[in-house]
């Protein structure tokens, strides 16, 4: 009898052997390759558009935003400017110019000062179309050899972008998982974002401005070096995701947006393409959500310009949400 439950009892140790293995295997990285010019190209926007998804941007988007205020409560999303926030590579110094008496007899004195930086990607930054490639192709396969001078691009510079004021929508991911930060290089899926946006009762809409809470923005003032190693962000699938939600723009709290490094580690940065080069979609990096997040508002009207430096890759900004 013992002999004819053998086979079982071993059949059954060796399926739960199996079952434990495959759960502790770790999983395959999503990879994505850039689709060819010919599969981005014109963008649906139009041959030779330099606006991409900020064309959303109308009375009727302006309207919409300004529905959606319901106290006045201002909440800023910039994060301050100064030589010691994580930069990274990147400068950021301020030197001040000696008082200069001007003539009259009230004495009248003037500071001023003098900052060397890249302002186009310090602090929150706004990036354009001409700060990513995909080899040497811009959004709307405008070859950068043909539009990048000494001086600055000749096309899809950051000054074609304007004011931009939208209804915005803040997708707390720190919040559903019942953090306060994310952890470090945490993947954040499709379905987070859809349980964050059900457990809100809210829901995207062509047009918005999609800003991601994941709590790292707290490292900003206290572990620049933290912040800018690695850090929790949406993935590929997530980001393909909130493209087909057809937003104005994708911003978040941390560095870059997506998640750093990222999972395949063939991959650099794909989102930046994904999001800039194949949508024309902006990304805002680096934001102030805390606050807004703490408050619990996850619809409002946005607000943001870029600086109108003429042929540069983005812009330092201080976006705003009003409630």
């Amino acid at each position: 009898m013992q002999r004819n439950h053998l086979p079982a009892a071993v059949t059954v140790i060796a399926a739960a052997v199996l079952v434990v293995a495959a759960s502790a295997a770790p999983a395959v990285a999503q990879s994505w390759r850039p689709p060819p010019p010919e599969e981005r190209c014109p963008s649906k926007w139009g041959a030779g558009d330099e606006r991409g998804a900020a064309n959303h941007m109308g009375p009727e988007s302006v309207l919409r935003a300004a529905s959606l205020i319901r106290t006045g409560e201002v909440f800023e999303l910039g994060q301050i400017l100064h030589g010691s926030m994580p930069l990274g590579a990147r400068h950021f110094d301020v030197y001040m110019k000696p008082t200069g008496m001007n003539v009259g007899t009230n004495r009248r004195g003037s500071n001023e000062e003098v900052i060397v930086a890249e302002m186009g990607q310090v602090g929150t930054q706004f990036d354009g179309f001409t700060h990513q490639t995909i080899g040497d192709s811009l959004y709307n396969c405008f070859d950068m050899n043909d539009v990048m001078t000494r001086t600055g691009f000749t096309r899809l510079g950051v000054e074609n972008v304007g004011m931009l004021m939208t209804r915005g929508v803040l997708i707390d991911v720190a919040a559903l998982k019942g953090v306060d930060m994310l952890p470090d290089r945490y993947e954040i899926t499709v379905d987070d974002l859809q349980q964050a946006l059900d457990r809100q009762g809210v829901a995207l809409e062509p047009g918005d401005a999609v800003l991601i809470h994941t709590g790292w923005g707290v490292l900003w003032d206290t572990d620049g070096e933290r912040y800018m190693a690695s850090n929790p962000g949406i993935g590929v699938a997530a980001a393909q995701w909130l493209v087909e939600h057809d937003p104005m723009l994708l911003g978040a709290d941390n560095q870059p947006v997506e998640v750093s490094p990222n999972p395949d580690p063939e991959l650099s940065l794909p989102i930046h393409q994904i999001a800039l080069v194949v949508n024309g979609i902006h990304l805002v990096e680096r934001m102030k959500l805390d606050e807004l997040a703490a408050a619990g508002v996850h619809e409002f009207a946005f607000v943001m310009q870029p600086l109108k430096m003429q042929g540069v890759t983005g812009s330092s900004v201080a976006p705003v949400a009003i409630h």
